[in-house]
């Protein structure tokens, strides 16, 4: 029986030769192809991927699968990051894209993302017309490629040199050699190997990088750059008098950032230190835009500046939307994931990273000097997150519960309740906590901050016991 395929904030992901097999790979790029067949723009589509186990064999299938439905593919050969993908299919207005990646998931799963013409990640209004067209397919045959090796050769194109030229012009590259910056680059073995690294070098900052080779099983454990995954960044760092480790996760995408004591910087504070530099720096002030679940920090710097603050459900192409209208200078969601005004309207692990180090050389002062100057200006914000699991039973009653708007937690009034996405409750000394129920497992994700540190610890046990209850 064929797998029900459903795309979610990023596409559709799954266990390869359990749900992603060919034959449902050949339905999802079938269902894509109708849409875009549908549509009154161009009907050509990119074909990419990450680095990962059988992915060359997928962007081959895909194209045929294309090519059969009347749309022309143009295959880019090697891994390449999403951001770089996105900004190639503005480049070259195509009818959009087609990625296998799985971004930072575990090295068992890929994934299918589809991006629209605009090169941000497609909108539920597009994915659930597609999934239609999926259900309607009980089976998609591999098509024949017309020639006599089997093996059709598509049109294709290396996305490199140009994302590369953009990231010059928005990233000030020669302020960071100026300073004589030295930088740590983690690619996590994934899509943006030869990237960051090469821009730097390019312009004489001196780099050195970890992870520098492909890794189909990424060390063994999932492509996410978050700190404990981060110890050779760091001892490399160390090493070399770095003053900034930056990394990117399997299709860079996301971003994970070192100070240069060896410190991991949150997202949360990394995202709030880029706004507060890109106003400063840019002159920026048309506005910001963050995840129902990123820090407030974001909101007191968005009140000094007095801007316009969007807060989205998660998903970043409700950021994307925005950027599409240049109505911020800047979005970014806690998981790692941002880009700017006048650029791709899709997460940029890349950029984040180049940025962050441009900020420190700018500055001359550490990530952490920075946040601690903030917290001076605005207050201090003490974010956390967990993933609770739960049995079936328990998500069901906490399911129930959630529907309804508690009074307190942990003993502290609410005074707000704000529903953009799962539910988040703001309480009295301006710390909140914030529930997501996972659709595709029995896990709830457990967001707080805490508006001291010492009450960091006993806010996120609160916000854990309101969900035995």
């Amino acid at each position: 029986m064929a797998a029900e395929i459903k795309f979610g904030t990023s596409g559709w992901r799954a266990v390869v030769a359990e749900d992603f097999t060919l034959g449902n790979i050949r339905r999802a790029v079938a269902g894509i192809a109708q849409y875009v067949a549908s549509q009154p723009g161009p009907k050509t589509v990119l074909v990419g991927r990450d680095p990962r186990f059988l992915g060359e064999m997928f962007v081959a299938e895909a194209a045929k699968v294309l090519a059969a439905n009347g749309v022309t593919p143009v295959v880019i050969p090697e891994p390449a990051p999403t951001p770089a993908i996105a900004y190639a299919v503005r480049r070259l207005k195509t009818g959009g894209s087609i990625n296998f990646t799985a971004s930072h998931n575990p090295p068992e799963y890929n994934g299918i993302k589809y991006s629209t013409p605009d090169g941000a990640p497609a909108l539920p209004e597009v994915t659930h017309k597609i999934e239609a067209n999926v259900k309607a397919l009980a089976e998609v045959p591999s098509p024949p490629t017309g020639s006599e090796n089997g093996d059709a050769k598509y049109e294709q194109v290396d996305v490199k040199p140009d994302y590369l030229k953009r990231i010059a012009e928005l990233v000030d590259l020669k302020a960071i050699q100026r300073a004589g910056l030295k930088v740590v680059f983690d690619p996590f073995w994934g899509a943006a190997r030869g990237y960051s690294c090469h821009i730097l070098r390019e312009h004489g900052v001196e780099t050195w990088t970890v992870h520098d080779y492909r890794d189909v099983l990424f060390g063994g454990h999932a492509p996410e750059p978050d700190g404990e995954l981060l110890d050779a960044c760091k001892e490399k760092m160390k090493e070399t008098g770095a003053a900034i480790g930056i990394a990117t996760d399997g299709d860079a995408d996301r971003f994970g950032i070192v100070d240069g004591d060896g410190t991991f910087m949150q997202p949360n504070y990394v995202i709030a230190l880029l706004f507060d530099y890109l106003v400063e720096s840019r002159g920026w002030k048309n506005g910001v835009a963050k995840s129902v679940a990123t820090t407030n920090l974001i909101n007191a710097l968005a009140d000094e500046f007095g801007v316009p603050l969007y807060e989205t459900p998660v998903g970043f192409k409700y950021i994307g939307e925005l950027i599409n209208e240049d109505k911020i200078a800047i979005g970014g969601e806690e998981s790692a994931g941002l880009t700017i005004r006048g650029h791709v309207p899709e997460k940029d692990g890349v950029l984040a990273g180049l940025l962050a180090a441009e900020m420190v050389a700018v500055r001359g002062r550490s990530l952490g000097e920075q946040l601690k100057k903030i917290f001076g200006r605005v207050g201090s914000f003490y974010p956390n997150r967990e993933n609770f699991r739960l049995t079936p039973e328990v998500k069901e009653k906490f399911t129930e519960k959630i529907k309804n708007d508690p009074q307190e937690v942990g003993g502290s009034k609410v005074v707000q309740v704000v529903r953009t996405d799962g539910l988040k409750l703001i309480l009295a000394d301006g710390s909140w906590v914030c529930y997501r129920l996972s659709g595709t497992e029995p896990v709830v994700r457990v967001y707080s901050e805490a508006r001291k540190e010492s009450d960091k610890g006993p806010l996120s046990k609160a916000a854990k016991d309101w969900v035995m209850a």
